[in-house]
């Protein structure tokens, strides 16, 4: 049996600028995806994938025919997965060419509507099982900038950008001095990242300043040493996005009475946000109906 294991992801500065070559500061999470296969006797390729609670949310069957996977079941996620490995063999032709059976499990270890990587780990996962180039295949799948693939196979924070059109991705060390002070929340519900990179593509607006001054905030963020200053550049770079999305900051629309600050991470609308607090804010954003609130410490890897 052969197992792989990819790390989820938060995207801490350049959210939809990291598509433009801005510098990004993301995190690995401690969840994240596991994928095993074990070969069988059958000619099929049997999927099962469990969510974090060991609940099986996806079970597919596929035979291979005339070098492509076919479902046995039509419905859109086996589908998509059909539509994923067959990728993989388009990339690696060398891929399930034996007709050998497989047993394939995959197992989260967060809640499918966390926004941490469902797919990107899944994709990082079946990229290493097949030996192929896991940015080809997001490219080829999902599309969006790769930062994702980068924090599923870095154990540290990094930063992440695109030289043309190529990943540059640095380990780096960030563990701020007031981490203790740092929360992500999450906001109860699932953000389609596809399509808030579809809403950013549609504003063609010269963006130089703004990738210029985000990759500053990127830097001072990697070296702050104080809360306060801390608080400023993420402060100062919901002001950055919401200018060029068109949209408010999170904490105009939902929190405007919270005393600290909240920043929104990837796709503005869902998902988790950032937000730094002197005190603990679990009441705060419990009363406001929001009861997923993880410390730094038991969600960065």
């Amino acid at each position: 049996m052969n197992r792989f294991y990819s790390n989820g992801k938060l995207l801490i500065t350049a959210e939809y600028l990291v598509l433009n070559g801005a510098e990004a500061l993301a995190l690995p999470t401690k969840f994240g995806q596991s994928l095993t296969v074990e070969e069988n006797q059958s000619d099929y390729l049997n999927w099962q994938s469990f969510d974090n609670t060991n609940m099986l949310w996806l079970e597919a069957k596929f035979v291979l025919k005339d070098g492509k996977l076919q479902s046995k079941t039509d419905n859109e996620l086996t589908n998509r997965l059909a539509s994923i490995l067959n990728t993989v063999i388009v990339l690696n032709p060398e891929f399930l060419k034996h007709n050998i059976g497989y047993n394939i499990k995959t197992h989260l270890d967060f809640p499918t509507n966390w926004g941490l990587g469902t797919s990107s780990t899944l994709i990082n996962n079946i990229a290493n099982w097949a030996k192929i180039d896991p940015y080809k295949l997001l490219k080829l799948t999902f599309g969006g900038s790769g930062y994702d693939i980068a924090c599923a196979s870095n154990n540290s924070p990094i930063t992440y950008a695109l030289e043309k059109k190529l990943p540059i991705i640095k380990p780096i060390v960030f563990h701020p001095d007031f981490s203790k002070h740092i929360y992500f929340v999450h906001l109860n519900q699932k953000q389609n990242s596809r399509e808030g990179i579809a809403h950013y593509k549609s504003n063609t607006s010269d963006k130089s300043k703004a990738i210029t001054a985000v990759n500053a905030i990127t830097k001072a963020l990697i070296t702050c040493t104080d809360f306060n200053s801390f608080n400023s550049l993420i402060e100062a770079h919901e002001v950055i996005i919401s200018d060029i999305i068109n949209l408010k900051p999170v904490k105009h629309t939902l929190f405007p009475d919270f005393s600290g600050s909240i920043k929104s991470l990837g796709a503005w609308g869902g998902d988790f946000v950032m937000v730094t607090s002197k005190g603990n804010p679990t009441t705060y954003f419990n009363q406001k109906g929001y009861h997923t609130i993880l410390p730094y410490q038991d969600m960065i890897l």
